[in-house]
């Protein structure tokens, strides 16, 4: 069985991927693709790592966890998704975003060492990702959250090289959450690995938070009518229909962190757009792009 870890991050997808393939498990059960409630295996997992401290799970203990989390051991792929894999919000960015990922993943892998395995996370911009998952921890100053890190450092890469420091044979696949809406149909697909012939449902729920009711009427009718050939095609659409239909409030993000300045977040964006750059030319990485 070959094990997928959606790893998130916090504040990008917000658990919207997982509700889609739980929503179309049946279709991916077909295809030998299961995806099992979080409840069967988040708390599980993280309570078998701490005990292993970086251990290979005996056999055992394997076949014990696997039929805690499912009953078809016999399926070709398991998709595992949580945004704390990498790390809890209130530490997300200690010494670095997510310093300690490429660790507790090694770790996590430990529970099943012989499977293979896939990572994928979606990234987002710091300038917008620093105020949101500030916002998602409770009790700290903005000063004692950062604990000295300097935002203008924060890269992205260093958390992708991570990884694959540590879990070297994994293939990690890698797309920019302010690209999601574009991409999403591709991101789905890569994470779950079912085929062109699987129609997956309720796969507009990310438009509809973002695009108003009567631009998703009139984008489903476009496409109904017209096709795309190819996602390229699709994107397009999409694409145009966002520029004429998008919620304003959806997609115009408000940053406001005190002591930050309009230039910083302009510095701040300018090298995220070169780290992005960085990764896309990494080794044993997808990088998904419109």
């Amino acid at each position: 069985m070959r094990i997928v870890y959606h790893l998130g991050a916090h504040c990008t997808d917000e658990e919207r991927l997982l509700r889609c393939l739980l929503k179309n498990r049946d279709v991916l059960a077909a295809e030998g693709i299961i995806v099992p409630g979080p409840a069967k295996y988040r708390t599980l997992l993280r309570d078998t790592a701490l005990t292993l401290k970086g251990q290979a799970a005996p056999p055992e203990t394997q076949a014990d966890i696997l039929g805690q989390i499912t009953s078809d051991a016999q399926a070709d792929r398991m998709i595992l998704s949580w945004a704390n894999f990498l790390g809890y919000a209130q530490g997300a960015l200690r010494r670095g975003i997510y310093s300690s990922g490429g660790e507790r993943m090694h770790a996590f892998r430990q529970i099943f060492p012989e499977a293979e395995a896939e990572f994928h996370i979606g990234i987002r911009n710091p300038a917008t990702f620093v105020p949101a998952v500030f916002q998602k921890q409770n009790g700290r100053s903005y000063a004692e959250f950062m604990d000295g890190v300097n935002v203008e450092t924060l890269r992205w890469s260093t958390l992708i090289q991570n990884l694959r420091d540590a879990n070297p044979t994994v293939p990690i696949t890698v797309w920019c959450d302010e690209d999601t809406p574009l991409l999403w149909p591709e991101v789905l697909q890569a994470v779950s690995g079912h085929s062109a012939a699987a129609k997956l449902s309720d796969t507009d729920d990310l438009l509809t938070t973002i695009m108003s009711a009567d631009g998703m009427k009139r984008m489903n009718a476009y496409l109904e009518m017209h096709p795309p050939p190819n996602p390229e095609q699709r994107r397009r659409v999409v694409s145009a229909f966002l520029a004429k239909f998008a919620l304003p409030q959806e997609i115009n993000v408000e940053i406001e962190m005190e002591g930050w300045s309009d230039d910083l977040v302009a510095r701040m964006t300018e090298a995220y757009d070169l780290d992005v750059s960085r990764i896309i030319a990494m080794d044993g990485i997808t990088f998904l792009a419109p």
